[in-house]
């Protein structure tokens, strides 16, 4: 069953605020591997940024849409 937010008077997909939410805490896990060093041993950080980003979303619908 879909669920929509308001926001602002606007019916928001649930799943929008997801991706805005996982994009954000992706970022952050991003940063602290950017510093720790792990890039160094990924084979193509382009792509595992991506693969980050899609599993913490993926993480973040399973979650609410359960």
């Amino acid at each position: 069953m879909p669920r929509d937010i308001a926001v602002l008077d606007a019916y928001v997909p649930a799943i929008v605020l997801l991706f805005i939410a996982g994009a954000a805490l992706t970022w952050l896990i991003d940063r602290v591997i950017a510093y720790t060093g792990v890039y160094r041993v990924v084979w193509h950080p382009s792509l595992f940024r991506a693969s980050l980003l899609v599993s913490v979303c993926g993480l973040l619908g399973l979650a609410v849409y359960r």
